[in-house]
Order: C-alpha cells, then structure tokens, then sequence
C-alpha cells in the first residue's frame, strides 16, 4: 500500500507539470513512461489522480451550469467579482472560469488510454473498468466544455512533447467534439462490465455514463438538429439507468444529507471526505459578520458556525417566490433569515443553501459536501423530457417526482398530460424546484431556448445570441496563438 501511495504522488506530481494551462504542456515526466506505467497499482494511481483533477473543475461546472441563470443574485455584501448572474462577462473580467483545469482531466484521461492497455491485469475485467471509467471522463469534460465554450480544441493525446506544432492547435467546430464524445461513451459501455456502483457512488459506472448520454443525446436533440433520433437514444439510455440500483429515496432532504453520501439516488457524484478541505457551497452561505443578532433560535441553529461562508450568493427574489409552502423540496433546499423587531414583527433578510451545508467539526463548519452530478430524480426528468419532444405522455415520470415533493398534498399538484408545449414549461419548472444549486440550470435554459425569455440580465439582449457561449479567458488566447476568441465578445 506505501507503494502505492507513493505512486500516486508522483503520479499527481507529473500530472501537475505535464497537464494543460490554457493548454501550454510541459511534456511529460520520463518518470511517467519508463518508470510508473507497469503496474495494476500504477493504472488504479491513475485513476486515482483523474478523479482528484475531476475535484479541481467542481467549482467551474457549478458556474458555467447554474450562475447565468435567473437564481442568483448578490447576497447580503454583495457577490464580489462573481459576475456572471449579472450577464456582463468578458474576456477580461474575473468571475468566469477558463479551460485550465478541464483540460488538465482530459490530460489524465489520455494517459491513462494511452498506457493502461500496455498493462498486465490480473482481471481483463479490472482493465476494462478503468479504460471505460477514463474514456468516460473524458467524454463528460468535453461535453461540458463544449457547451459552455462551442468549438474546441481536439485532445485524444497526452501531451509528452514541448514541439510548438503539436502543442499549439486550432479548435475544431463543436460537430467534432460532439462526434468524439458520442464516440467515447460507446467505447466506455463496450468496456464496463456490470451495472454495478463503487461504494460511494464518485467514479464512473454503467448507468452513469447511461445519464451521460442521455444528457448529451437531449442536448444534441435540440441544439444541434439531432431531433427525433436523438431522442429516442436518449429515452433508451433513460430506460438503461433504470435497470441498475437507483431509487428516488422517500425523503428529499435525505438526499444531501452529509451522513447519507452515496445513497441509491445518487448516480454520480463528485466526493468529498472530511478534513479534505471546502467547496463552492461555502459562496451560497453566509459571512458570520453578516448574521444578525435579532434572528430564531432555529436560524441560530442552523446558520452557525459559518465557517468559512462568505454569502456571496443567494437564491434572488424571482425564484424563491415560485416555490409553494406544500412543496418539500422548499425547505430542503435552502433557508430564509427573517429578523425580528421589539414587536415581533419579521422583516426577510437573507437565505442560505441547505443542499451543501457540509459538516460541523470541531465546532468549525467544513463544507465538504459531495457534489452531485447525476441522480435519479434528473433521469426522470429527462426521460420527461424525451417522451414529449416524441409526442409520448410525459405524465408518470413527473407525477413520481411530485409524489415525493409534496407527500399528503399530492393530489392539488397532479400532473396532467397538455400541449407540448405546456409540458415543456411544467418539466423545466419541475426542473428548477428539484435540480436548484446542481449546476443544471442554465444548461436547461438553452435546451429549452428559455435564456433570454426567464433569465432578467438577459431579457433586454435578445440580439445577443452570443451570449449563450462563454467569452474565451484572455489568459488563454495569450497562450494560444491558433485560438480564436468567440463571435461577439
């Protein structure tokens, strides 16, 4: 096991010195070829540092996924740099995420497909999990880049030379990168060989990457003429995760419950142990500076110890007021601070995310919740999704997720078949009560082509189609002399 551990770190060590910034590479460690690459220990180090890379890019997907939309807005100092809810990126402005890290898992990705086959296994079977686990990974990466920046730069290489003309490429169009990651989820349920889930649920599995291509299926559906093929692919990988060991659990708040990781909702996720440090949800608490003296005994309760909170968003106005008191998810989600004058009379103050609120240890408050990428409850929806857009009756899938959000009160929130166009608005409504701080939103805004209908920042610049791709980071195409920045910006 000391070997073991010491192969990691220097995996992760040349992983540091060997991945893209802003795709400037080093070329890779000769400790990487002539030295770790000969071991089953040497491929499960690899694997191990891939999923340590995927942890460095939570934060970005939770702000390309949700910080666009119509949920947020400035908490009680305000959001600082954190533009992005205001609409106003640029190429210049701090507060949007560039493609560093990304890239950085794609690198990890590659080495490990490159070198893992070269590997004596005791198992094929073990060998094949961590290919399909790696080709896996790096079909999500480019699926979420692609959205959020369109045209890519096309990686299936690790990078190991410094040569200009193999380190310095040109992005190629988005119809590439997307036929690269359909091809890479084929490749990777080829090579998985149960429908079985690690202990926790944080790598990769079967019906996780079946979640993947449905997403990705819905997404090319809509966004990229893929139509009504597209969406029976994406019912049928619906129809897939559903035959591995995934339940709604009965209680909604248990989903994130920071004792209940792993639970049979989950499908995957991005795992965070104790001790193991903070992330994003600390944005979506609150500075202890901030609370207020004249608040419940409850709220007390709830809000402290802080942390390392900072509130530097909050879920605004225009979202919390579509929430009913009848729907469970409400108070599971996040929690309103009232204060309360001489008279008892409440004034709304602020909200916090109870969906991160991490752990209290030591009488310290550690936000080392898991990040959840996938779990049941979005499959449902997306097999909603695909069934209308195929004229099919969306109404069992919705109807099972309300059972759940409104429990007694069920029968005055039932879900009848309409136009379909009115299931489209009930599914992205559904959507938005069930996914909220999951990073799903603003994906679901333009595969509804909603953006700049729902999203206020965006209502006055309906000429500004651009919008919908993120700005290329000037620290990128300072790096990069074959980028391109996107039109518009």
């Amino acid at each position: 096991m000391k070997t073991l551990y010491i192969k990691i770190f220097l995996l992760l060590f040349i992983c540091i010195i060997s991945c893209d910034k802003a795709l400037e590479v080093s070329p890779t460690s000769v400790i990487t070829t002539n030295s770790f690459w000969k071991t089953e220990d040497d491929a499960k180090g690899a694997l191990y540092g891939m999923y340590v890379d995927l942890r460095g890019v939570s934060e970005a997907l939770f702000m390309t996924g949700d910080q666009r939309s119509e949920i947020y807005t400035g908490g009680v100092y305000g959001g600082g740099t954190y533009v992005l809810y205001n609409n106003s990126i640029t190429p210049d402005v701090p507060g949007h995420p560039d493609w560093y890290a990304y890239y950085r898992v794609i690198n990890s990705a590659n080495l490990i497909l490159k070198y893992v086959p070269g590997i004596v296994f005791k198992s094929e079977n073990d060998k094949n999990n961590i290919l399909a686990q790696a080709y896996a990974m790096r079909a999500f990466i480019y699926y979420n880049m692609s959205k959020t920046w369109g045209d890519l730069i096309i990686r299936t290489e690790p990078t190991e030379s410094s040569n200009p003309e193999i380190t310095y490429k040109e992005r190629s169009p988005k119809e590439d990168v997307f036929k690269l990651i359909k091809e890479d989820i084929e490749k990777a349920l080829q090579l998985f060989t149960s429908n079985e889930f690690s202990a926790g649920r944080s790598v990769w599995s079967k019906a996780a990457l079946n979640t993947l291509k449905a997403d990705v299926y819905l997404w090319t559906s809509k966004q990229m003429n893929g139509g009504p093929t597209d969406l029976e692919t994406a019912l049928n990988a619906c129809n897939e995760v559903q035959k591995a060991n995934v339940s709604l659990l009965p209680n909604f708040a248990d989903i994130f419950k920071y004792e209940n990781k792993g639970n049979k909702e989950i499908i995957m996720s991005i795992r965070y142990n104790d001790l193991e440090g903070s992330n994003f949800f600390w944005h979506m608490w609150i500075i202890g500076s901030a609370v207020p003296s004249n608040i419940t005994q409850k709220a007390k309760d709830i809000l402290l110890p802080v942390g390392g909170g900072q509130g530097l968003m909050v879920i605004s106005d225009l979202v919390r007021n579509q929430f009913s008191n009848d729907d469970s998810r409400k108070a599971a989600s996040y929690f309103d601070i009232y204060t309360f004058d001489e008279k008892g009379d409440s004034t709304y103050y602020s909200n916090v995310c109870l969906k991160g609120s991490g752990v209290v240890v030591g009488g310290n408050r550690v936000f080392s919740s898991d990040i959840v990428l996938y779990r049941y409850a979005d499959v449902l929806l997306m097999k909603a999704e695909a069934k209308n857009g195929l004229n099919q009756d969306p109404s069992d899938e919705i109807n099972e997720i309300r059972k759940r959000a409104y429990g007694e009160k069920y029968n005055n929130h039932i879900f009848v078949n309409g136009t379909q166009t009115q299931n489209d608005e009930a599914i992205l409504q559904e959507r938005l009560f069930e996914l909220i701080y999951e990073g799903k939103r603003w994906w679901d805004l333009l595969r509804f082509n909603k953006a700049f209908e729902l999203v206020p920042t965006l209502q006055t610049q309906k000429d500004k189609e651009y919008l919908r791709l993120f700005p290329i980071a000037t620290s990128v195409l300072s790096l990069e002399p074959k980028v391109k920045q996107n039109p518009g910006y």
